[in-house]
């Protein structure tokens, strides 16, 4: 039989006989080949070694593009999967899919794996790379593949196989070398020799069988793998980077807030942590105040009845906190209301929106709130700062006419651009998610919606990737991706479009004609929440803080007890100007005071003495450079001001 291959530059070729992705690369060079991780047949990713057997357009895809690399990390979790069990003899597989950076395997043992082990099976996977085994593809019968897996006492796989592929279909089959296999749709590399040693294991966690804690308990191992050496030493580095920037122990450090179990995933905040919290809010205020937003306050606790009618009992009941009261008695039967702790204010802003006649003339209406939300998250899924169940949303809700969807878009698009550049993020990229699956509305409604949003991002000039399927449950939205010091996306802002849940509350406002009409919500935060972004910010500057959101902005430190007073004075006078200042009259030397206000990150240490004192001088020490200032005292404080 004959083939013909369209390539890439709309070249064609015939082949005799079913051909390879491997088959031409070689054809073409061999360092092609070498290259070659996978093959795109008409669009689809295939094993370089699985016939063609049908006239298609094809690409060879390298190791080093970006499509090979989720492929690369699949491997690697079969390659530790085969190391697995050839040193844990009795050890059962389940699933084991390519991550953000890496991979995971699950594994039922009874004995727990430790770090030794880990070791262990790294080096063992090194080896089945270097032995180079083939990795062919087969394709199998239901009834073939869960005699094989239970016969093997492979009992999960084999369930699996049972409950979730249907009897009269076939399943694909990897086999690495002649022993070991495992069911996976694939696409896979020709052998584990092109793997490679870019991999790392990382650490062991519990799991359950189809994420169900009913089900039985499993041991999930972690690792990262890349497409060479390089990025993964690079990857490495950050990860150890991060581990110097975590919020969690900078927040402890420099003593500024803390988590217990008496009030799982809400945030104490002490004194500096507050301190920081109160200037990112006063800031946030005043980019509100300029951009024409009006601030309220909405309740905290809100009957069942409203998030009934705008849909977020339906779609977001399991992650709301409920209190049932007791409301008393009408006509002699006891009256209770169910109360929900609101995860998040629109609806309420709408019930204020709904107050009194609207007019045209008043939008768009800009409605801000720090609204302080709560949402059940899993115990297992908090983090610090960066996932918590109750926080503080900067929250804005803006109405406006559809025609005016576009021009407060690009007005958005520039506060937050501005905000996020204030606070030392350069870099922002921008995801369009358009409808989930599950979602209020019908599809003209939605169509209306993407495209109305479509069109304003468009108009921002801002570049923007699609993230399908990912839109609220009322409406599509842009999220506005940051990226750190070290490398690492932070998801903050977002803008939603919603022509559904001011419907559904019956909002209105009166048209240049009289007649009545829905407004379009517009849902946007720029920090997302106080509580994550603070943590990112910690991370961000490694716990060193600009001068104007530095906690403690200054310490006056005195070389001798003599100069106490001054210190005080100077203290007093630093305060009186606006800077958050405190004095350090312990009786010990300057340089432990001063070395031990470095590892506070204080920016600028204030430090006088006898000839300080007499001059009405101050000598300052800014953080993180070798040089220092004397300077009068009025003079200084010009400085620190500036």
């Amino acid at each position: 039989m004959s083939v013909n291959i369209t390539f890439p530059d709309g070249n064609q070729k015939s082949f005799e006989g079913p051909v390879t992705g491997l088959s031409i690369a070689q054809g073409i060079s061999p360092g092609l080949a070498k290259k070659a991780a996978l093959v795109a047949v008409d669009g689809e990713l295939w094993d370089l070694t699985r016939p063609i057997d049908r006239d298609a357009t094809i690409s060879i895809i390298t190791r080093d593009k970006p499509e090979a690399l989720e492929t690369i990390r699949h491997d690697a979790a079969h390659v530790m999967a085969q190391a697995v069990q050839e040193l844990f003899a009795g050890t059962q597989i389940t699933f084991g899919p390519s991550t953000e950076y890496g991979f995971y395997y699950d594994f039922a043992r009874a004995e727990p794996f430790t770090e030794a082990d880990l070791e262990k099976i790294e080096q063992k996977m090194r080896e089945i790379v270097k032995r180079d085994l083939p990795i062919t593809r087969e394709v199998w019968s239901h009834e073939a593949a869960v005699a094989h897996f239970e016969k093997a006492g492979e009992k999960f796989k084999a369930e699996w196989i049972r409950d979730g592929i249907k009897a009269d279909e076939t399943l694909t089959i990897y086999r690495q070398g002649d022993q070991w296999l495992d069911m996976c749709l694939g696409p896979h590399l020709p052998s584990t020799g092109r793997l490679g040693t870019a991999f790392k294991l990382t650490k062991v966690s519990g799991a359950y069988w189809r994420g169900d804690a009913k089900n039985a308990q499993l041991q999930r191992i972690y690792g990262l793998a890349f497409a060479n050496d390089d990025e993964l030493k690079a990857h490495l580095k950050m990860i150890e980077e991060a581990e110097k920037r975590d919020h969690r122990r900078l927040g402890r450090q420099l003593d500024l807030f803390h988590i217990q179990d008496e009030a799982i995933g809400q945030v104490f905040w002490h004194p500096k942590g507050w301190a920081i919290y109160r200037t990112l809010e006063n800031y946030v205020r005043k980019q509100l105040d300029e951009a024409g937003y009006v601030e309220v306050k909405t309740p905290l606790l809100v009957d069942r009845k409203l998030w009934e009618e705008s849909g977020h009992w339906e779609n977001y009941r399991k992650n709301m906190f409920i209190a049932e009261v007791d409301e008393g008695e009408v006509a002699g039967v006891a009256r209770k209301a169910m109360l929900a702790v609101k995860p998040m204010n629109c609806p309420c802003h709408v019930q204020i929106f709904k107050q009194g006649i609207r007019s045209y003339r008043d939008l768009p209406l800009r409605m801000a709130e720090f609204g302080a939300c709560h949402r059940y998250e899993p115990s297992g899924a908090l983090h610090g700062l960066m996932r918590v169940r109750g926080f503080v949303q900067d929250d804005a809700h803006i109405f406006c006419t559809e025609d005016q969807i576009a021009a407060e878009t690009v007005a958005f698009c520039d506060l937050l651009t501005r905000m996020y550049k204030d606070l030392g993020f350069e870099s922002v990229r921008i995801k369009f998610s358009d409808r989930p699956e599950s979602r209020a509305g019908d599809d003209a409604i939605w169509d209306k919606a993407e495209g109305a949003l479509r069109n304003a991002v468009e108009q921002t000039g801002l570049p923007y990737t699609m993230n399908p399927g990912e839109g609220a449950f009322y409406g599509p939205k842009l999220e506005f991706v940051l990226r750190d010091a070290i490398g690492r996306d932070w998801q903050c802002g977002t803008l939603q479009v919603d022509f559904v849940v001011p419907e559904r509350l019956g909002a209105e406002y009166v048209t240049e004609d009289g007649s009545k009409k829905t407004p379009v919500m517009l849902h946007r935060a720029v920090l997302g929440s106080f509580e994550r972004f603070i943590g990112i910010l910690i991370e961000q500057h490694a716990g060193a803080f600009p001068m104007w959101l530095a906690p403690v902005q200054a310490v006056v430190a005195p070389i001798v007890s003599d100069a106490d007073e001054y210190a005080t004075k100077v203290c007093a006078e630093l305060r009186k100007a606006g800077i958050r200042a405190e004095s350090d009259l312990r009786n010990e030397k300057i340089n432990y005071k001063i070395r031990e206000h470095a590892t506070q990150k204080i920016p600028v240490i204030v430090v006088v003495g006898r000839k300080e004192a007499e001059e009405g001088t101050v000598t300052l020490r800014f953080r993180g450079e070798e040089r220092q200032e004397t300077l009068p005292l009025a003079q200084a404080l010009q400085r620190l001001l500036a």
